[in-house]
């Protein structure tokens, strides 16, 4: 099934999501504007699209490995909920050494658009019992 992403520009020479190859999982975001980031600072980067995500889906961004591993930009947040229709915006920091400059239509992220489930929260006094039960962080070795 293809799902339809409906994009608006809010920004009138924003550029649309695109795939890197047909077959990629993510859609690039671009950036609609020009920031340098300070080491330590961040920011929220306007990619000037609005977006119509279908129901019971969800936008999720993610850093692209080039931007993150190359100059140590790094994501924040990054959940886009169906019911949200302004403009997409990027947090970022900057966890590297020297300042970066993101220049305006460059990608800044990527984003997956994933079903989630709806459901309801029920308290309970009791979880079923697991192999793993409670042992958390480690608790598989090295």
């Amino acid at each position: 099934m293809n799902l339809i992403l409906k994009v608006k520009r809010v920004v009138a020479d924003a550029k649309l999501p695109t795939q890197g190859r047909v077959g990629d999982a993510a859609y690039d975001l671009y950036a609609a504007e020009t920031v340098e980031l300070q080491p330590g600072e961040r920011c929220q980067v306007g990619a000037g699209i609005a977006v119509e995500i279908p129901e019971e889906y969800a936008m999720f961004i993610w850093d692209r490995s080039s931007v993150s591993h190359l100059h140590g930009l790094k994501t924040l947040g990054g959940v886009i909920d169906a019911i949200y229709r302004g403009e997409v915006k990027v947090g970022l920091v900057n966890v590297g050494e020297e300042p970066y400059t993101i220049e305006k239509g460059h990608r800044i992220a990527q984003f997956v658009l994933q079903q989630v489930a709806m459901m309801q929260v029920e308290e309970v006094e009791t979880l079923s019992e697991t192999v793993r039960g409670e042992k958390g962080f480690g608790s598989t070795g090295k």
